[in-house]
């Protein structure tokens, strides 16, 4: 591959999802100039395992955020399409603001926002090299050759680094949402000494919103008196749209345990460690066998489309037999399945490599944020 010099910026920040999105804009805005490279500018900002922010704890660390001048709060209070204070029959210590987002304006609010930042550039290409000088950083690759000299280099590559989507025991090189996975960065750091390890997580199925019969769900209302994220949020606007909550039963527990042989998390063809926020459904049937009922809830995915999306039962299990344990909750029994629910295994750093600052103690310059610090 032929290489050309293609510009030169203080920072460079690898993925724009979450943490990139932040970690480039406290760049720019401190007075960096920054790149933001994403392998496709419709990931940017893009929330593929779930429409919402915030939640037990998560609800917190977005005040943080806040609180240090990031955007992910404001991008909340300007998108939300329902508002709810979790925990409210708890004491204050543990109340916890959660919205549900509309996906597609979230995603604009944030693509929009890194567009118009001064001192900051987004770039469409996958990162396939870091270059180190003395043990410091001094530039970055893309998979086109071209060549970006750097002082700084932030990784937040998410689920996209060695991406693997597994639905029973199929297997593929993918990234979330249909996305190309980043594979050639890997290599690059393992070749640095960077210690990594293989994490995975997984989401629930989407299903068409017109297939599924309300009448046999219970409504999740939004606050009466929205409580915003931003501190800087005035008028924080309404809610627009209702949430449902449900239980499976016993003939979805059957369906699954009869089926157990085919889950990759039990026939080995999923090696990654799972988080234990968001276990899937199939793994909470075993581990609290002597439960006879999960909740889940169903979170409408934005005002301009029916896509609905299955909070609670993340799964890898084979794609019919999804549609089977699906059909046999109440109000589900002629559910359209329109994504597929799937694990995905990637890559990530063992996080006792990075100073307190979330620099590699060995690597100058170099810098890990999000889910790539193995969180």
């Amino acid at each position: 591959m032929e290489r050309y010099k293609a510009g030169s910026y203080d920072a460079a920040v690898i993925g724009a999802g979450h943490a990139g999105i932040e970690a480039a804009l406290a760049c720019a805005r401190l007075g960096l100039k920054t790149i933001v490279f994403a392998i496709n500018l419709d990931s940017v900002g893009n929330m593929p395992c779930n429409p919402s922010i915030g939640g037990t704890a998560k609800g917190h660390l977005v005040r943080e955020i806040d609180a240090l001048g990031g955007e992910m709060g404001k991008a909340a209070d300007a998108t939300f399409i329902q508002s709810r204070m979790l925990n409210k029959g708890k004491g204050p210590a543990v109340y916890s603001l959660r919205v549900q987002s509309d996906r597609q304006r979230y995603r604009m609010y944030m693509k929009g926002t890194l567009e118009r930042q001064e001192n900051l550039f987004i770039k469409q290409a996958e990162v396939v090299e870091i270059l180190c000088e003395d043990g410091h950083v001094s530039g970055v690759v893309t998979h086109t050759g071209a060549t970006f000299d750097v002082k700084a280099v932030i990784v937040a590559s998410g689920t996209f680094l060695g991406g693997r989507i597994i639905i029973g025991d199929v297997s593929y090189e993918g990234g979330p949402d249909g996305m190309f996975p980043a594979k050639r960065l890997t290599g690059c750091l393992k070749d640095m000494g960077v210690k990594l390890m293989r994490f995975k997580t997984g989401t629930p199925a989407r299903i068409n919103s017109r297939s599924v019969d309300y009448s046999k769900f219970e409504q999740q209302k939004g606050d009466d008196d929205i409580t915003p994220f931003s501190f800087e949020t005035k008028n924080p606007g309404e809610n627009k749209i209702t949430c449902w909550l449900s239980y499976t039963n016993e003939n979805t527990h059957n369906v699954i345990r009869q089926n157990l042989h085919r889950s990759p998390l039990y026939s080995g063809n999923i090696k990654g460690i799972g988080p234990r926020y968001c276990p899937s459904i199939e793994d909470k049937i075993v581990r609290f066998a002597d439960k006879e009922r999960h909740q889940f809830f169903l979170e409408p995915m934005g005002l301009d489309t029916e896509e609905v999306y299955v909070q609670g039962l993340s799964s890898s299990l084979p794609e019919d037999v999804q549609i089977a344990f699906l059909r046999t909750i109440p109000g589900l029994e002629n559910v359209h399945m329109m994504r597929t629910a799937y694990a995905i295994e990637y890559d990530c750093i063992d996080p006792t490599q990075l100073l307190p600052t979330l620099e590699f103690k060995s690597i100058g310059g170099l810098y890990g944020a999000g889910q790539f610090n193995g969180s």
